[in-house]
């Protein structure tokens, strides 16, 4: 039985909702400097708030106002007033709307969608912001900016990978080798790995605590490594699933294992950058000295995250959210599969250097994007016409799905995950049975569309 869609998402959306999407997407295009074949100007601003978008008649002061740093006090009135801002997103969305390349922010929006439905990723900053439209603005931007700007992702952490780690890893220069290793020897030691889908079908990553030691490796690879992880994991969503789970297994925890940075780092990740991404927390055999660390740890996360932590004891516990068919031995489930670091092989990113094919699909991708922001335009406007646009737009990100799966090979480094074939050709997931790995098992088969259907859906992923 395939589950219904939830609440909030493309195919499930009330009139409002529609409404809200309909204008942060106006308001989106906007700022990437994509205007509506005929209203060649600005149509306004999105006043800080307001949630809404103003009129044309505005004075013509204010005309272009998103592309010129806010003086006007009442415009610094961002989600800072109604929700607060502890990741400085209003101060990185006003920086960015003065400093940066409208195109440049379009490219790293689109950079993101990957084979995400659009307007799937436009909801999760809408259900992040409870609806506000601007706020929403406000977190969307600042995220574009923390892609392309501070970390990096599609042009270094994804293009580069575990190959290029390999090669930094026996670099003459003492710096960049550290960084190579130190990245190296979390993905060796299995620090974390993905595997697996729980009741919900919601692919799972494990967390082996004790495997971290603080100061073992430095912070940039620590952070390098925790966005290399969530990217690999986005991969594995596929609709109705839009959210992962987290096992954080605190067996043979102690003081030495804890670090607060790289825990603060990870909770801003999820919060500030990839919002609305994690549906449930396991706290698995969590020791009694935990607690006093926990009620630090949940001081830092936004209420709605902390409702999804869940702390299990024991397997029984454990089988609440998880099958025990899918539960690995080393948790005492039934899945005996182990993990096992294999390592980049010398020509697995070939297709990576064939500029020519590259640059045709990128070119094939950037026509269907235009013409989903066309029809994305017309959505809007045309409300005669509005179920029929909608299809079209649902063909359009459909082509923007299977349109990623064929250029992936090309922009993105192959990772762990491709070598076993749990990530396989055209975005088929594969869990469970004909992996590369000499342990696997053969328990279920994927879904040629990223992965298992849940069955059914948890409170915790209804916002």
């Amino acid at each position: 039985m395939v589950s219904p869609v939830l609440p909030g998402r493309p195919g499930n959306l009330t009139a409002d909702q529609e409404a809200k999407l309909q204008e942060l997407w106006t308001a989106t295009l906007r700022v990437f400097g994509v205007q509506a074949p005929d209203r060649p100007e600005d149509a306004g601003d999105m006043q800080p708030g307001s949630g809404t978008a103003t009129p044309d008649t505005k004075p013509k002061k204010k005309k272009h106002s998103m592309f010129k740093r806010q003086k006007d006090e009442d415009d610094d009135k961002t989600l800072a007033d109604q929700e607060g801002d502890k990741y400085g997103l209003s101060k990185a969305y006003q920086q960015v709307l003065a400093t940066q390349n409208p195109e440049n922010l379009r490219k790293a929006f689109w950079g993101m969608v990957k084979h995400d439905h659009p307007d799937g990723l436009l909801l999760r900053f809408l259900r992040a912001r409870k609806w506000d439209v601007h706020n929403a603005l406000v977190m969307l931007i600042a995220t574009m900016n923390w892609r392309m700007q501070e970390v990096h992702v599609d042009d270094d952490i994804m293009k580069k990978g575990e190959a290029q780690a390999m090669q930094d890893s026996s670099n003459s220069n003492p710096t960049v080798r550290k960084e190579g290793q130190d990245f190296l020897a979390q993905l060796k030691l299995g620090k974390s790995f993905l595997h697996g889908t729980d009741r919900e079908g919601r692919p799972m990553c494990f967390v082996r605590v004790r495997l971290h030691k603080q100061g073992e490796q430095s912070e940039t690879s620590l952070e390098r490594y925790t966005v290399y992880t969530i990217e690999t994991a986005r991969l594995l969503l596929s609709p109705p699933v839009d959210t992962a789970a987290i096992v954080f297994d605190m067996t043979g925890f102690s003081m030495a294992n804890m670090d607060y940075a790289p825990v603060k780092f990870m909770i801003k990740c999820f919060e500030a950058n990839y919002p609305e991404s994690l549906g449930v927390v396991l706290v698995h055999k969590s020791p009694w000295i935990f607690q006093s660390i926990w009620s630090i740890i949940k001081g830092w996360l936004d209420p709605v995250v902390a409702r999804k932590v869940h702390f299990t004891k024991n397997i029984e516990e454990l089988e609440q959210f998880i099958e025990k068919s899918h539960i690995i031995k080393e948790l005492g489930g039934d899945d005996p599969w182990e993990y096992s670091y294999v390592e980049p092989s010398t020509n697995e990113n070939h297709k990576m250097s064939d500029e020519s094919t590259t640059n045709q699909l990128l070119e094939e991708r950037a026509k269907v994007v235009k013409e989903y922001e066309s029809t994305t335009q017309a959505w809007i406007s045309d409300s005669h016409n509005r179920a029929t646009l909608q299809q079209k737009r649902n063909e359009l990100a459909e082509r923007l799905r299977a349109g990623y799966w064929q250029l992936d090979p090309y922009v993105r480094a192959r990772s762990l995950y491709d070598r076993i074939n749990m990530v396989q050709e055209g975005g088929v997931i594969q869990y469970y049975g004909n992996s590369g790995t000499p342990n696997a098992h053969k328990a279920s088969v994927a879904s040629p569309q990223n992965g298992p259907q849940p069955t059914e859906h948890r409170a915790d992923d209804v916002d």
